[in-house]
């Protein structure tokens, strides 16, 4: 990673040169003057100690700082804040000459005409990129105090981060909360796109929606990235509000829910985890804050690709007051339901679908000891057009998980069925850090309605590909948060969990034929590079767009690296590598004589291993070819320096899963296998059963013996090998042997080709013997026959 002041030195937007932090001039103020003055033979002399009148001299400099930034932020989040509702009355006025009739009027010419909408689209796209550039401006410069902070304390040990952090909170430039300007902007944005006639549906937050299905991929954003990302997205699909009538509110776009789960099994995490067919997540989830009444009961159902079916969400909507009793057991669902069929607003066959999983949900409650255990809070911002569900964007911010459970003594929810002593005040600060995971990352998901063969929308391929976000496929805000808050509960983690401590943020590559600001502000028209039109200032397209390609990350690297390699998933210790640290960590608690005999069949494991590694580092073999690294020949692989590869090794008494796609057919393809090994075992005992019924000689037995060995040995191989990978198919264990197994088939063609060599060579070597008493065999016979035809003629 670059140094901050290169970074910041390189992120500067020209237009606000002169208010970010003097970075540099900060630096030099923390260095005091040397005690000698350097010299050739010593060109770092001791530097004085820092004094009460330096630290004076750096407070001063950082307070004036302070207020710099602080001030320009607020001026220029002010101007945007007028620009904006300027903009807004020249849309509505725009917008309300659309009444006046095309023809017969004398107003006709004052009828908005298409380059009125594209004056006022370009005015719009000019605010966005002045939000995005605040938005940098304000990262870039909270960065560089924590920076100069951190470095303050480390070098003169007086330490400042206390005190300043309450001179930060007097003047907050870095809290302004920039949803409220992405959504007003997103309504004036859709409005101006659509010419006057935004799409209009039904924007309720899902109380509609019953069943519906998705594709959905899921990807991490970086807080340095979200509000570039929000306002590339409003360009395309407008912020989806749920209630229009109202000013947005921070509360509005809050979401709660809380995961049920038996706290003994974990059967559902477990099932949701390892993705088997037909597994289960329950959860209860609000909208808004702890005051809100209506509760959804959610369920979610995993299927198998094979199944033809998709998995599916189900949700009946219920009143908090009955959510205790419900779960309990001790209200009937009929019960539940009773108001709402009195009065008359929802169908009968609604009423009666949300009853038949109400039924479902409540069963499982009770008959599985269902409690809850993880709550997860987020804000979302939603992007889709009203109505319509075939793209829908969501990025779900300050996403925080939450302990709900009683299981340390602690009464947290108590016999209630959510804790009270929080509520959406993020991020929680009155929680202990044992009972809070706040995520690091936004959670950015793309969800499709597309029909069969059809390509998603080139924009959002774009977005997927760019530096702006890491792809995290079956990324689960439940699994996470239990993996992270229950450590001494559960001990099979997510893939994603060992690459928490990797930064996701990925340079920004450049086209090396792109235009700068100046050449298109020069060319002074709405004409792209290719001659085509476009709508929006190239400018900002530049700084939003100006880099669509993805860098390699940590996954693509090593899968690039490792092609030609031997290991099927270097990222990752498979499942089957930890069982036997698994079992030793267990022996360590339990002691005694066990413990030893296990620590004493380690040594002896990893004795072998190394003797085996040795072995096949002298044995002449053909070896992989090389690559040079970079600088040594001019070759750079993959657009980078030397290469490395971190692996993710699981903590001691931890698995890692590694998802692995099972279907029925490969419980098929491993009986077929075992059969077909069945067959040649078959035949290779019908050829020992042949040679030992009807051979004469030592030599035969010989062979048939090694071909009735070889037979009975791929017999029980077979049948082991069998069981053993049903088992590890039925566990989803991530063994490359499992596919592909290379000792057998060596071992039996080697055995086959025993069996024929010994045969040959006795053969040959007791052939001359066995020749010759066959020709005296066949001589006395010819005598005999001879003297009996010799006898019949005298008779006649």
């Amino acid at each position: 990673m670059n140094r901050f002041g290169e970074q910041l030195r390189s992120s500067m937007i020209k237009d606000y040169f002169w208010h970010y932090i003097a970075y540099d001039d900060l630096k030099d103020a923390l260095k005091t003057q040397y005690v000698t003055d350097p010299s050739p033979s010593n060109p770092k002399p001791d530097r004085k100690p820092w004094t009460e009148s330096d630290e004076r001299r750096f407070v001063a400099l950082l307070e004036s700082e302070l207020d710099k930034v602080a001030t320009f932020q607020s001026l220029k989040s002010n101007e945007i804040i007028q620009r904006i509702k300027a903009s807004e009355r020249e849309v509505n006025h725009v917008v309300s000459r659309l009444d006046i009739p095309a023809s017969g009027s004398r107003r006709a010419s004052e009828r908005p005409t298409d380059e009125d909408f594209l004056l006022l689209e370009a005015d719009l796209s000019d605010i966005i990129a002045d939000v995005h550039d605040l938005a940098k401006f304000t990262q870039l410069n909270y960065t560089g105090f924590q920076k100069i902070i951190k470095k303050h304390d480390k070098q003169t040990m007086w330490y400042l981060k206390p005190v300043f952090a309450t001179r930060l909170n007097a003047k907050p430039f870095f809290k302004d909360n920039y949803d409220a300007f992405v959504v007003k902007l997103s309504r004036l944005y859709d409005l101006v796109r659509t010419k006057g006639n935004p799409v209009k549906g039904d924007s309720s937050a899902g109380g509609g929606q019953q069943n519906f299905i998705r594709q959905t991929t899921k990807y991490w954003v970086h807080p340095d990235n979200i509000t570039e990302l929000k306002l590339i997205v409003l360009k395309h699909l407008p912020v989806l509000v749920f209630n229009p009538s109202k000013e947005f509110e921070e509360k509005d776009s809050a979401i709660t829910s809380i995961y049920y789960d038996n706290p003994d099994t974990w059967e559902l995490y477990k099932g949701r985890l390892q993705k088997t067919e037909g597994a289960e997540a329950i959860r209860l989830r609000w909208y808004g804050g702890m005051d809100v009444d209506q509760i959804f009961v959610e369920r979610k159902t995993h299927r198998e690709d094979w199944t033809g079916e998709k998995s599916v969400k189900a949700r009946f909507p219920m009143k908090e007051k009955y959510v205790n009793s419900y779960l309990s057991g001790d209200m009937t669902v009929g019960s539940v339901f009773e108001k709402m069929r009195k009065d008359g607003k929802k169908s009968e066959q609604q009423i009666a679908d949300w009853e038949a999983l109400a039924k479902e949900v409540q069963y499982r409650a009770v008959t599985r000891n269902l409690q809850p255990v993880c709550r997860t809070f987020y804000h979302r911002t939603a992007f889709q057009l009203p109505g319509d569900a075939r793209v829908r964007i969501s990025l779900d911010t300050e996403l925080s998980m939450i302990r709900e459970d009683n299981l340390d003594g602690r009464r947290r929810a108590g016999d209630n069925w959510r804790r009270m002593d929080i509520g959406i005040d993020w991020p929680f600060r009155q929680l202990p850090p044992e009972d809070i995971e706040r995520f690091p990352y936004a959670v950015l998901e793309v969800k499709l309605q597309t029909q069969a063969g059809q390509e998603p929308p080139q924009w959002i391929r774009d977005l997927t590909a760019s530096h702006l976000v890491e792809a995290v496929p079956k990324f689960s805000k439940f699994i996470h948060g239990c993996a992270t808050l229950f450590p001494d509960k559960i001990n099979l983690l997510p893939f994603w969990f060992p690459q928490m401590d990797v930064d996701i943020r990925k340079p920004v590559t450049h086209d090396d034929d792109d235009e700068t600001d100046d050449e298109v502000e020069q060319r002074g028209d709405n004409t792209a590079t290719d001659g085509t039109q476009i709508a929006n200032p190239a400018i900002y397209e530049r700084r939003l767009t100006e880099a669509t390609r993805n860098e390699l990350d940590v996954e693509e690297r090593v899968g690039v690296d490792f092609l030609a390699g031997d290991e099927d998933y270097p990222l990752y210790d498979s499942d089957d590598e930890s069982d036997f640290d698994d079992a030793l960590e267990e022996a360590r608690r339990v002691g005694g004589p066990y413990y030893y005999r296990m620590l004493l069949s380690s040594y002896l494991q990893r004795t072998g291993h190394i003797t085996w590694e040795v072995l096949k580092a002298i044995t002449p073999r053909p070896r992989a070819t090389q690559i040079p690294e970079a600088g040594s020949n001019g070759i750079t692989v993959l657009g980078t320096g030397k290469r490395t590869v971190k692996r993710f090794t699981a903590p001691k008494g931890k698995r890692i899963h590694v998802p692995i796609r099972v279907e029925p057919k490969v419980y098929f393809a491993a009986e077929r296998t075992f059969l077909s090994w069945l067959e040649f075992s078959i035949l290779i005992g019908s050829i020992a059963a042949t040679l030992l019924n009807f051979g004469s000689d030592y030599v035969t037995f010989a062979s048939a013996w090694i071909f009735t060995t070889i037979a009975i040995m791929c017999l029980l191989y077979s049948v082991m090998l069998y069981v053993w990978r049903v088992d590890k198919i039925r566990k989803r264990r991530d063994v490359k042997r499992i596919y592909y197994e290379k000792w057998g088939p060596t071992m039996l063609c080697l055995g086959l080709l025993l069996a024929v060599l010994v045969n040959f060579i006795l053969r040959v070597r007791h052939g001359n013997g066995i020749a010759s008493d066959n020709n005296s065999q066949s001589q006395n016979q010819i005598v005999a026959n001879m003297s009996s035809y010799d006898m019949r003629g005298l008779e006649l």
